[in-house]
Order: structure tokens, then sequence, then C-alpha cells
């Protein structure tokens, strides 16, 4: 009899060990994965850009607000995300996340995808509801609708973490008025530009013809997929001999080589300007390069 009472006894604490075993690793299963947060990232809020523009006005518009963790889910040298495709490290990135900021437009192909899988993940486009090109999703290449990109950034973020709203605002507003110094700039070349004929080897320079008022009289967005056929490239050549071409815009990663097979057929100048999808993590580095491009555009306009 007192043989089975120990028996019992061990029986009842082997069994209380296991539940205070499963108890414990239930716990700690939750708190590595459930939620998608990592062990010393649980008291930040997670903010995740999907590329290089969007991470640079998130970046300007959190500052140093210390309870933000903001990555960047491809790498600033990526280029456009047309045909991304999401990784399982993405895929883990992205389960971290409590806010995931995107250009919109199309220019991420796999947010349905992302929508699907993580129901729970408030996602805001950048660009939703912007005065945009059909079509064309690199409105960041205009100034004024990049400073509304910031805009709806700051919008986001102060939806989401209310109380520390006016920093997000004042953040926004400084960086704005430093995008407001180049719109002033290309003020001074809208005079010349107006009404000009271009010949244009990326479509993301519609939005410069837009806010510039130069006609693109040619066009053909050249990337690292795209061939040019023969009767392209004699296209391009007609239309650069036309009377009243003088200017064409090219990117210098995929449009060189058509560019100076034109230049040297013609003897008209080829301007490389930057189509801002890569570059560096750095707060200014959107800023620095739109004001090569604006520079670029008033040598070519002879501002």
């Amino acid at each position: 009899m007192v043989l089975r009472t120990v028996k019992l006894k061990n029986k009842y604490v082997f069994s209380a060990a296991l539940l205070v075993f499963g108890v414990l690793f239930a716990g700690l299963f939750v708190k590595a994965f459930g939620n998608g947060k990592n062990e010393g990232t649980t008291e930040k809020f997670t903010v995740v850009t999907s590329f290089y523009p969007v991470y640079i006005a998130a970046a300007n518009v959190v500052g140093d607000c210390p309870d933000i963790l903001l990555k960047n889910l491809s790498e600033p040298q990526t280029g456009c995300l047309h045909d991304f495709q999401l990784t399982p490290e993405d895929m883990k990135l992205l389960s971290t996340a409590d806010l995931f900021l995107v250009n919109g437009g199309g220019m991420e192909s796999f947010l349905t995808d992302v929508a699907e899988q993580y129901q729970g993940l408030s996602i805001v486009e950048t660009a939703g509801g912007l005065d945009g090109i059909s079509e064309n999703a690199h409105v960041f290449m205009s100034v004024n609708l990049y400073k509304k990109q910031v805009e709806a950034i700051a919008d986001a973020l102060s939806v989401a973490i209310p109380e520390q709203e006016e920093e997000f605002r004042r953040f926004a507003a400084e960086y704005n008025g430093k995008l407001e110094e180049l719109e002033a700039q290309q003020e001074e070349i809208k005079a010349a530009s107006e009404k000009a004929s271009v010949i244009s080897f990326h479509e993301a320079y519609e939005y410069l013809a837009k806010d510039y008022g130069f006609d693109i009289e040619y066009a053909i967005n050249l990337d690292e997929e795209r061939q040019i056929s023969s009767k392209e490239a004699s296209d391009v050549l007609s239309a650069a001999l036309a009377d009243g071409r003088r200017v064409i815009l090219a990117e210098e990663q995929y449009g060189s080589e058509l560019a100076e097979m034109v230049q040297k057929e013609t003897g008209i100048e080829v301007y490389y300007l930057d189509t801002l999808v890569r570059g560096d993590y750095e707060l200014d580095s959107y800023l620095n390069s739109m004001k090569k491009n604006i520079n670029l555009l008033k040598l070519a306009f002879g501002v």
C-alpha cells in the first residue's frame, strides 16, 4: 500500500513536470515566433519599407524616435521591384512587421501574396491617391509627389503611434522643407524646358516631363531584360535626327549602350539621369541624387 502511494506520487510529479515544461515551451515558442517578434525587438514598433525611395522618406519621418525599428525589404541597390521575388528571409522580415510601407501603383508585384499571407499586417501604399501617370509607378521622380509620399508616411505613423504624432509631423515638415528648395530650383528650368522635344530611354522620366513641361516625342523603356531590335534602334535614330529634338535622357545602367550609339551617329548630347530607385541609406541621399539630376537638366536646357 505504501509502495503504491509512492508510485502514484511519482506519477503525479512526473505529469506535473511535463505540464510545466509544456507551458514554458509554448510560451517561448509564442514569444519567438507567434507574433513574429524576435527577442530584443518586442518593445519596438517595427516598420518595414519595400524599397529604397520609400525607405529614405520613412527614415526622415521617423527621425530619432527610439521606439521604432525601421527595416528595408530589398537591398538599396535592387532598383525597381516589378519582377522582385520574395525570399524566405524577406518573408521572415515581414513576419516581424507592424507596418509595411510600400510605393504602390504596381511597383510591388508581390503585394497580393503579402496581403494574403499576413492578413493582420497594415500595408500603406504611399503613392495611393496621388495624381500619378497611368501604369507608371515612378511617382518619386516628381519632387512634388514625393513630398506627398512623405506626408502619407507621417499620416500612417501618426495613426499607428498617435502619442508620437507631433514628432512625425515635425520631421516630415523639416524634410519637405528641403524638398521645396529643390522645387525652387526646378522653377528656374521650366521656362527653358517647356515645350522642348525630348527622347527618353526610361519611363521614369515621364514624371520629369510633367513637372518641367517638356514633351517626350519618342520613348523607349530600357531595363536589364530589354533587348533592342534593329528596327527600334533605327526608329530612335530617326527621332533623334528630326528637327527640334535636342535632348536625350537616359539611365546609365541600362541605357548607355544605345545612348552612346545615338550620340555617335547624331552628335546629340545624352544626359544620364538617376531614376532614384537605388542608392545608399544616408538621409540626404534622395536629395543629393535629385540635385545632380537638376544640375544636369540645367545643362541640357541651357539654364
